[in-house]
């Protein structure tokens, strides 16, 4: 199967995850689209194919060779953001993509503009798969998904390629910061692993946000609004007060590179309960819990005008910055880069402004860079993917699992 056709299969699975139902998978549909993958690495010829009760996959690509090389892995997962549906996806190629704005649904005048998304002119040219404006695409992670299969199956036909022992991960729930909870290190078996999660062509990524989700939960008191001075007490306002105390220009749409920031994920209020949830975000360990503290602070300063237990706060870490990891193994970042560059692609090394499975593993012992996947404006309508990005990350892949078997 080609690595287009596959990608378009994946992308029809409803895989969205889901902060609130406290299991794993977080939703069922990942669990069918597993099953699928699980037999699909079965049917290409992979051996020892792994499907757990939690959704995980892991399977092996046998050695075909007698050298003692590193048994490395290759990484992705298998849900989609919540940020957006993924109900239904109805994919759309553009072919030969001729440099224009892309009228992505006509009914609903839904347009995907140069002048707002410059980046795609870098693509005239090639044939690149959107969305109908209704949905995200799953670019992230079934682009990778899609590579690191068309890599394998590339491999199992071409038996002249020698190369070790290939492990083989799928995991669910990424996207809500899940990805690695059950994820069994020693049972994988890899000296070092590659996700295959990052955006644009050519990125190489070993260094990533400290993360933290924070939720601060605001309680009121409802009175009848024509009888309510010096009794009403709006959780809404008290809400909208705490979120200007925040620094303006310290969010998501203001920063870039190594900046960090606060997000505001979601808000669901009454009069009565205003539930906030952010995501906290920084490379530099010591910003990361400076802003944590500001956090607390700001909790503390609601309270002390409207009351004690006015405003409570839930901050839990979620992952950390992969560098101090990957640092003391460099070379296998030096591996990717020598990958991209015979595949032609110029390699782009910078941190991530987000983490992937990958940040965690990399703290339990396996080190794990990230390598683009493809794709841009991943978590909306306006998500795109090239399919010569993807074609490109398999090479890479190809290039990579040559070297180690030098």
């Amino acid at each position: 199967m080609n690595i287009t056709d596959r990608f378009l299969k994946y992308v029809s699975f409803h895989t969205t995850s889901d902060y609130n139902t406290n299991l794993t998978p977080s939703t069922p549909g990942q669990m069918i689209f597993a099953q699928y993958l699980a037999e699909e690495l079965k049917n290409i010829g992979l051996t020892e194919v792994e499907l757990d009760q939690n959704g995980y996959i892991m399977a092996t690509l046998p050695a075909n060779i007698d050298k003692d090389v590193p048994v490395i892995g290759f990484i992705s997962h298998m849900d989609t953001s919540p940020d957006m549906t993924g109900k239904n996806i109805k994919p759309q190629i553009i072919k030969n993509y001729d440099g224009g704005d892309i009228l992505l649904n006509e009914e609903h005048v839904i347009v995907l503009e140069t002048a707002v998304y410059p980046e795609i002119l870098l693509y005239k040219g090639q044939d690149i798969v959107v969305t109908d404006g209704t949905t995200l695409l799953g670019a992230d992670d079934k682009a990778g998904l899609a590579e690191i299969v068309t890599a394998m199956e590339y491999l199992i036909e071409h038996p002249e390629i020698k190369h070790g022992k290939i492990r083989i991960g799928f995991t669910p729930d990424e996207e809500i910061g899940k990805g690695a909870d059950h994820f069994d290190v020693a049972k994988f078996g890899a000296a070092w692993a590659y996700t295959m999660d990052g955006g644009e062509i050519g990125e190489l990524e070993y260094e990533n946000f400290n993360a933290a989700g924070a939720t601060v939960t605001i309680k009121g008191i409802n009175v009848h609004p024509g009888y309510a001075k010096h009794k009403m007490r709006n959780s809404m306002r008290i809400a909208n007060q705490f979120i200007t105390m925040l620094p303006r220009h310290e969010t998501p749409e203001h920063t870039q590179g190594y900046e960090g920031f606060y997000h505001l994920n979601s808000m669901e209020g009454t009069v009565e309960l205003t539930t906030l949830r952010y995501i906290i975000r920084d490379h530099d360990k010591d910003r990361f819990e400076r802003r944590k503290k500001e956090m607390t602070h700001l909790v503390n300063k609601i309270n002390a005008e409207f009351g004690e237990k006015t405003c409570e706060l839930d901050i839990k870490d979620q992952y950390y910055n992969m560098r101090e990891k990957v640092e003391p193994v460099m070379h296998i970042v030096d591996l990717a880069f020598q990958a991209m560059s015979e595949a032609g692609v110029k390699p782009n090394v910078k941190p991530i402004r987000g983490g992937t499975d990958g940040s965690r593993l990399s703290y339990e012992g396996l080190p794990c860079p990230n390598i683009f996947a493809g794709g841009h404006n991943f978590h909306g309508r306006f998500e795109y993917v090239p399919v010569q990005s993807m074609e490109k990350a398999v090479e890479v892949i190809l290039n990579i699992v040559k070297k180690v078997a030098l």
